[in-house]
């Protein structure tokens, strides 16, 4: 079993990438753990909102295999609890899913196709935060969610 986090566009700021190098390394401690980047779409200033999240849109499903198990980080996802994420990671590796893709959307979010692929959404907050942060708070969140299943010590109740 493998989990990916897929993002649309480059990761833009140091102090980001720093950061998910840090849970990439503690997370393979637990898993086979991998990002990918969506290549930010070019010539871009002419299309609209909409034709934007339909062009990233299909290049996302392109790269979709059948049995994947995809997660959208989604604000209009399901909450969880840090140990109700834990537990939801754990019901997905019973359930022997080859591969769940986590995948952050570009500035304007998902197309309809990609939500209608979606097998499930996850909000990490009911606040919005930019496709950029949300990078390196899921990592943790993930990182954390390892360690409660696990038992390891970083998780505090």
């Amino acid at each position: 079993m493998k989990v990916e986090l897929w993002m649309v566009g480059k990761t833009s700021f140091d102090y980001l990438k720093e950061g998910m190098e840090i849970y990439e390394k503690r997370l393979k401690h637990f898993l086979s753990f991998e990002w990918k980047i969506i290549p930010d779409l070019k010539n871009t200033k002419n299309l609209k909102p909409d034709q934007i999240k339909q062009k990233e849109g299909d290049q996302i499903l392109q790269k979709l295999h059948k049995d994947d198990f995809l997660i959208l980080m989604d604000e209009r996802g399901m909450d969880f609890t840090s140990l109700e994420f834990a537990q939801f990671l754990e019901k997905q590796f019973l359930n022997s899913q080859k591969r769940i893709v986590f995948l952050i959307g570009g500035a304007y979010g998902f197309s309809k196709t990609v939500y209608e692929r979606a097998n499930k959404k996850i909000a990490l907050s009911k606040m919005t935060f930019s496709h950029q942060l949300i990078r390196l708070i899921y990592m943790e969140q993930l990182y954390r969610a390892m360690t409660i299943i696990k038992g390891t010590p970083y998780h505090n109740q």
